[in-house]
């Protein structure tokens, strides 16, 4: 299963298999394009033309478990026991414009997708690929073979796109969580930041913010104020807040000699950016670096966990 992988780092890292399953696999994953048609999500705009049905319940779990360890020797990635398998099936005339998926809170990291087009020729279309951006020149392609798979992880520039099809194409998707971005993580933030007001500043931090808006951009300031409420409602002092909102809006790195001073700046930095934005794998690693080897402080216990599990 998914043997000798090639590795690509450009325009992302990404790898990919010349023959993913055995003949047995293969039909079995060929049989799931069976579903009744009122299972399949239809999708027809300008720029996402295809069918989509989640069938993860029809996977053996056996089969699961098969792949989320070869998905986790080749990625390297601490991924959960969660997935998502859905199949795609593109008719003549779909196409998938130019896009990145890029990993918001509690979604997936990374994607395994197999491919399963018998007697493919090029001029059925529907090849994978790969871009550095989104107006750049294709960097690499992937023919949609039979049993060929591509596997990579979701960021900020994975960009990537499907050319037009003129034969029916099929793939099945295999989606993949990190454990540090999971379902439980998302409902965690979403408390800690209901009913945002940034009113709840201590009246400290004020003079501050107010400098920081006449200079900085709105999306900066945003998560600022964003991670000084999260120290404020895990019970901060005002100086620690405003060492908090300093220090993530590039204002002042936080260098206190207190542990814990360190540790809620730093932790309450990363769920600001991980709510307004993505969850980046090189600002995660960064983290758990800076983190490394700390006792962990009872106000940050539960985040800790989630941000930072074993």
């Amino acid at each position: 299963m998914l043997l000798q992988p090639e590795h690509h780092q450009q325009p992302f890292p990404f790898f990919f298999v010349k023959a993913a399953f055995s003949e047995e696999q293969c039909a079995a994953l060929e049989q799931l394009f069976l579903q009744d048609n009122n299972a399949w999500q239809h999708h027809d705009g300008v720029f996402y033309r295809a069918s989509l049905c989640d069938v993860t319940a029809s996977i053996p779990a056996k089969f699961q478990a098969e792949i989320l360890a070869r998905m986790r020797e080749i990625t390297g990635l601490p991924l959960i026991d969660r997935m998502l398998v859905t199949i795609q099936r593109m008719q003549p005339g779909h196409v998938i414009g130019i896009h990145s998926d890029r990993p918001l809170l509690s979604y997936e990291i990374a994607r395994l997708v197999v491919q399963l087009n018998q007697q493919w020729q090029p001029e059925h279309g529907g090849v994978l690929q790969l871009f550095s951006s989104p107006e750049s020149e294709v960097i690499f392609s992937v023919n949609p073979e039979y049993n060929k798979a591509v596997g990579f992880l979701l960021h900020a520039d994975s960009y990537h796109a499907v050319t037009e099809v003129s034969q029916t194409r099929q793939s099945v998707v295999f989606n993949f969580w990190h454990a540090a971005n999971t379902p439980e993580l998302a409902a965690h933030i979403e408390t800690l930041f209901a009913n945002l007001q940034f009113s709840e500043f201590p009246e400290a931090l004020n003079l501050f913010a107010s400098a920081a808006e006449s200079t900085l951009p709105e999306e900066v300031t945003y998560r600022a104020g964003t991670a000084a409420i999260a120290l404020n409602r895990w019970g901060y002092d005002a100086a620690t807040v405003i060492a908090g909102y300093q220090h993530s809006a590039g204002l002042a790195n936080c260098d206190s000699s207190d542990a814990e001073t360190y540790a809620a700046v730093l932790l309450a930095d990363w769920v600001a950016y991980l709510y307004r934005d993505t969850f980046d794998l090189i600002r995660w690693n960064e983290l758990k670096n800076k983190l490394a080897g700390m006792e962990v402080f009872p106000r940050l216990l539960a985040i800790w966990a989630l941000c930072l599990p074993e």
